[in-house]
């Protein structure tokens, strides 16, 4: 079945979402921050995807039809949820592609328990935040929204307006924490995974010295940088480019 099919699953008090669809070795897609599953229908041929690969492709906690119901939210806590949900799947190996958010939690994932990832592509991830990125987070949180930016967010996030509002807190939440992003050229040196890092030359929240860092410090990494990119470089006028170079890196062998 090449169409997507949503169901929930239970960890740790939660009910996180989740879509799947196709048949084949495991794939597994992770949206950005505020986002949701279905974003990557802007990405990739879903139903062709589905042609080549078993996809999961979950709504982070707290986004899209995921529960958070504690508030509290880490991209370490994160990973915690991938992971039970392979388990809960029977998957033992994967293959991932992540944005953002997304990219954050394959590298706890990828650290956590190196054996889970085959190949991984990491799209706007980062080491750690420096000083001007929380800078930049604070002001986020802080921001107002037009009615637009809330009836978009409506369309996505289905568990109403404190749900939308909690979303947008949560870069002042990323900024005060001095611990959940914190890797390490020893961490990342223990990624065994090819990885695939993907990186805007002009993304304000991570210079692209960052995504330098992170491709020298894994043992198997390759690195694209995307001219003239910004955060999250693989939409629109970008997206044929991240296509053509994402479907061959995660066929590989």
């Amino acid at each position: 079945m090449n169409t997507p099919s949503g169901r929930t699953i239970a960890i740790d008090g939660d009910d996180i979402y989740f879509d799947e669809w196709g048949s084949g070795p495991p794939l597994l897609l992770l949206h950005g921050l505020t986002g949701s599953c279905r974003d990557w229908q802007h990405v990739f041929d879903l139903s062709a995807l589905g042609s080549s690969y078993r996809v999961i492709a979950p709504d982070a906690r707290g986004h899209g039809r995921s529960t958070n119901w504690s508030g509290a939210f880490t991209f370490r806590r994160c990973a915690l949820d991938v992971l039970a949900l392979l388990d809960h799947l029977a998957i033992d190996r994967v293959r991932a592609v992540g944005m953002s958010l997304g990219a954050k939690t394959l590298l706890h994932v990828a650290t956590q328990a190196p054996s889970r990832i085959d190949r991984m592509i990491v799209v706007s991830a980062t080491p750690r935040f420096p000083g001007a990125t929380r800078a930049l987070f604070r002001a986020a949180a802080s921001a107002l929204h037009s009615p637009e930016e809330w009836a978009e967010m409506r369309a996505k996030h289905v568990r109403g307006d404190e749900q939308i509002a909690a979303l947008w807190q949560l870069p002042a939440a990323f900024a005060a924490d001095a611990t959940d992003m914190t890797f390490t050229a020893d961490r990342l040196a223990a990624i065994t995974a090819p990885t695939l890092v993907v990186a805007g030359d002009r993304d304000p929240l991570y210079p692209v010295e960052l995504a330098v860092e992170l491709y020298r410090c894994m043992p198997h990494a390759s690195l694209w940088v995307v001219p003239n990119g910004g955060h999250g470089p693989i939409f629109n006028e970008q997206r044929d480019e991240f296509v053509r170079r994402a479907l061959p890196f995660l066929s590989a062998r």
